[in-house]
């Protein structure tokens, strides 16, 4: 962790080099050039100038202050990293605190100058950046790169090994998904379409790479033409296996560092497909200079949402090696906790990092594992550290959010382990996540029905109690990819965001919880596949088929706040847990899932 000091300095520092470039407002995001969620060491840079370590992050700095704005995945653990930093917490979405637009309104006035790097900011972010700045008769300067000037040992970029997938283990070849991306860009009139997002690209050309931890991407960008493809990758990663692989599927190969001057100097021959939204702002302007820019939707999101047959096959398989060991895991920590053992959230994440790359075909986390216990489980994106760890003892419930990359599937899944006997305020919370998240894995709705219409069903067992949570209910699931993917989303309606019906084939998480601050924080997340319901004359019906078989933990159950049908729906869910899962246990860890998935009822 950054002392207060350093981050104080190095404020003093951004604020010196505003000054001397002539920018009176400066801004930063978590972002990369790619518009990615999580990015390498070098991208960092808030981090590096706040001490903060949350994602989806937006830091702005004036001469005489500094504003970090970020959702409540991260208040409590971001109030903690700022204290004393002199920068201050902008909790986006309370009451009473603005928008960054609506704050830049506030600040910016006539002649005065907002800077950013325009490769590190969307297209379409960007553009309201643009917008407000025009209309407070002021001057934006898109290609400031401040923290270099400042951040003299600031990691390179890097360069890892590229794997290139087998068909069958993708499912379709890149010729067949390029016939189909093709296909979709030239019907909305677009002659080209240009990449910038990662897994899109990865899932494209069915590559992998290490450039981001816990991502397999490799930094990259495409341009694809009527008969072309030209693909931009470091040439430091390049094999002669590379080499031959891109000459066999007809793809030119060029320096990573060579976009923006091939684009300079590239005589496009009609429009340019751009999703403004998953590429940045110095991108798009450039393009804009030299074509038509048709902004959409990048045609491989919904084709890569939709899983093929070889993947779903994948998935189901590693999904259920995966529950055996989070399985074993919760048997083993709740033993060593009885016996009064020394378990701490480090060693407990370690626990369950070990018992992972136990199975075969692990790559490695799809995240770091987030393991927590009381108070710190209160925030939801919480990160163990040795001066913050905690003991893990009874009473007490410790949240695991954990996943893997494996060659053949991504996996996440989140269950809150009880020790003890904890209180009935805790027995009442933990109840009423387990009946949410087991109202949205049953749901039966027809085709067409978006993420945000079946995000009321996992939210309103909490609403009846007035409780409720502050992120997403689900995020789509890649394939040995990002472990958030979109484009469907289970949640509340975001402004500009898309909205997608949900389709047969998607991987979706379900995963509410409830975070009560000082006290102790509940999650309980299942993945789902959405597969078809029935088909009568009403239309078509889908419903959603669990892919993680990890038992709820009965010792936080209270029947008292659960329906007939809440009941039955638990105890059919742990009957398919021990069919599945005892067959690959044996001795204890087999008797300790036919008692932890034992029937529960109202007696």
């Amino acid at each position: 962790m950054t002392d207060r000091e350093t981050i104080v300095s190095r404020l003093s520092m951004l604020r010196a080099e505003m000054k001397r470039a002539g920018i009176d407002v400066y801004l930063m995001t978590t972002s990369d050039c790619h518009a990615s969620e999580y990015v390498g060491d070098r991208f960092k840079v808030v981090e590096y100038f706040t001490g903060c370590t949350s994602d989806n992050v937006v830091l702005v700095i004036d001469a005489t202050g500094a504003y970090l704005w970020t959702d409540g995945r991260y208040f409590i653990s971001a109030q903690g990293e700022l204290e004393g930093t002199g920068v201050r917490l902008m909790r986006s979405g309370e009451k009473g605190v603005p928008t960054v637009g609506k704050f830049l309104q506030d600040t910016l006035h006539d002649g005065m100058v907002l800077g950013f790097d325009g490769r590190c900011v969307n297209a379409d972010t960007g553009a309201g950046y643009r917008r407000i700045a025009a209309s407070r008769h002021c001057r934006i300067e898109g290609r400031a790169d401040l923290p270099s000037k400042i951040w003299i040992d600031r990691p390179n970029l890097p360069q890892n090994p590229v794997t290139i997938l087998p068909d069958s283990l993708a499912g379709e070849s890149f010729e067949s998904k390029l016939d189909k991306v093709r296909e979709k860009f030239l019907e909305a009139g677009a002659s080209y379409l240009f990449l910038s997002k990662l897994d899109d690209i990865m899932w494209l050309t069915n590559l992998r790479g290490r450039d981001i931890q816990c991502n397999p991407v490799a930094l990259s960008y495409a341009l694809i033409g009527r008969s072309t493809f030209d693909l931009f990758i470091q040439d430091e990663v390049v094999t002669d296996t590379l080499s031959l692989w891109a000459r066999e599927k007809r793809i030119k190969l060029h320096d990573y560092h060579d976009l923006y001057d091939y684009l300079q100097d590239y005589h496009f021959e009609g429009p340019v497909m751009v999703c403004n939204s998953a590429t940045n702002d110095s991108l798009v302007h450039l393009l804009r200079e030299k074509t038509q820019v048709i902004n959409h939707q990048n045609p491989t999101e919904m084709l890569k949402a939709v899983k093929n047959a070889v993947e779903i096959e994948n998935s189901k398989k590693f999904y259920l090696l995966d529950s055996a060991q989070v399985c074993r895991f919760i048997y083993r920590i709740k033993k060593a906790v009885a016996a009064g053992e020394d378990v701490t959230e480090i060693s407990a994440a370690a626990n369950i990092d070990a018992l992972r790359a136990e199975i075969p075909g692990f790559m490695e986390l799809s995240f770091p594992t987030i393991s927590a216990f009381g108070a710190n489980a209160a925030m939801a994106h919480y990160a163990p550290t040795e001066e913050s760890c905690s003991r893990v003892d009874a009473p007490g419930m410790l949240l695991v959010d954990s996943g893997g990359q494996y060659m053949g599937a991504t996996t996440d899944e989140t269950r809150t382990i009880v020790f003890g006997e904890v209180s009935q305020k805790m027995k009442r919370d933990f109840t009423l996540v387990a009946v949410s998240n087991l109202a949205l894995m049953n749901a039966v709705f027809a085709k067409g029905t978006t993420g945000t219409q079946l995000d009321a069903i996992a939210r309103e067992p909490l609403a009846r109690y007035g409780l409720d949570f502050n992120h997403g209910t689900g995020h789509g699931i890649g394939y040995i990819l990002n472990v958030h993917e979109g484009p469907q989303r289970i949640g509340r309606p975001r402004r500009n965001a898309e909205d997608p019906a949900m389709e047969a084939g998607m991987i979706t998480s379900d995963e509410p919880g409830i975070y009560r601050e000082g006290e102790y924080g509940i999650r309980t997340e299942s993945i789902t596949l959405c597969v078809p319901a029935a088909t009568t004359e009403f239309g078509e019906f889908l419903k959603f088929e669990p892919l993680t078989y990890i038992p709820i933990d009965l010792d936080a159950i209270d029947p008292a706040y659960m329906t007939d049908t809440d009941l039955l729906r638990l105890n059919e869910y742990h009957a398919m847990v021990r069919e599945k899962i005892s067959p690959l246990l044996d001795g204890e860890e087999r008797a300790w899932l036919e008692e932890a998935t034992r029937p529960v009822s109202r007696v």
